[in-house]
């Protein structure tokens, strides 16, 4: 009898893990398809409890419900919506003098009977704090208890065994992000707002910075008049570190060109032996591309692609004179 060949023998348990991944897969998009036809009038009901709350919204719940809670508070906290996590073993212990009257509190348990959530009820019954239950079981508890109760069962785990919370808490953070997001649009929160709350995200970044905020200005900005000594503007331009120097008129009352590395180059290949002491003006770029200081940064990246150039003029429209010069450089040093 000939024995299996190597392949044959590694490609069956290899085979069984793909099967088993897919099948995992299929029941939590089956638990989410269920969710999806379930909602009804209680998850309005939700909505409208917490559109009309005056405070805050606590999230609370243990062990991987906890978790799921976590995320959920955040998801609400970056779409306009004022959340925290509350731990109820540490809320039995004085963290619930974090909730006031007007706070509307949403409590995570699949069975409904989890001790330290229901060891939170009395208190919050005394607060009126209305309660938005996200249980597996409708005559728990927990769901008994609350303000309006929202169905998260599942007819089973992905898990093989039926034992570790997988689908039930895949429905659970989807029914969050959904109150969440319907939150969101009900409040008219924008991507402006989004982007209040990350700064330091390239959204943030990409809705927040202005070039006032990037460019070079006052001492740092590299100056000369359109008579100053082709050898003394390159000096500008080296001592400021930027590649140009803005040409000013001899009065210095108004802009008449910048002087580039390419403007540079170009004097150079004349020849000319006394292109040193000749005046700047005579080989400045005469229309540069400028932008105003309020302008936002992204639109500032978009014109220097847009004409292949590393750097811009910043200037008010009805101004003569400057006010900075924004290079490339500092848009891309800033994540844009």
């Amino acid at each position: 009898m000939t024995p299996p060949s190597p392949t044959a023998t590694t490609a069956t348990p290899l085979t069984q893990a793909l099967a088993l991944g897919q099948q995992v897969v299929a029941l939590q998009r089956q638990a989410l398809a269920q969710l999806e036809h379930r909602l009804d009038e209680h998850f309005t009901q939700a909505i409208a409890l917490l559109q009309a709350r005056q405070g805050r919204v606590i999230l609370t719940g243990m062990g991987k419900s906890g978790l799921i809670a976590q995320k959920i508070a955040a998801t609400l906290s970056s779409t306009g919506t004022a959340a925290y996590f509350l731990h109820p073993a540490e809320g039995r212990h004085g963290d619930l003098g974090q909730v006031q009257r007007g706070d509307v509190v949403i409590a995570i348990s699949y069975s409904g009977e989890t001790e330290e959530l229901l060891g939170l009820l009395p208190t919050l019954s005394h607060l009126h704090v209305p309660i938005v239950a996200l249980v597996g079981k409708a005559t728990s508890t927990l769901a008994k208890h609350s303000t309006v109760a929202l169905d998260i069962s599942v007819d089973r785990e992905a898990c093989p065994l039926n034992l570790a919370p997988t689908s039930s808490t895949t429905v659970t953070l989807v029914l969050g992000d959904a109150i969440a997001l319907v939150l969101q649009q009900l409040q008219g929160f924008k991507a402006e707002d989004f982007a209040l709350y990350h700064p330091a995200g390239s959204l943030g970044k990409r809705l927040l910075l202005k070039v006032e905020h990037l460019m070079h200005h006052g001492e740092a900005l590299p100056l000369c008049t359109e008579e100053t000594p082709f050898l003394e503007a390159l000096g500008e331009v080296s001592r400021k570190q930027l590649g140009v120097v803005l040409v000013l008129n001899t009065q210095k009352t108004q802009l008449v060109g910048v002087l580039t590395d390419g403007d540079v180059r170009r004097a150079l290949q004349q020849n000319d032996p006394h292109l040193s002491q000749h005046p700047v003006g005579r080989y400045c770029g005469q229309h540069p591309k400028r932008i105003a200081p309020s302008a936002m940064a992204h639109e500032a990246l978009q014109l220097m692609e847009t004409h292949h150039i590393s750097t811009l003029v910043v200037q008010e429209e009805n101004q003569e004179l400057p006010v900075g010069v924004l290079h490339l450089h500092d848009l891309l040093s800033n994540g844009l």
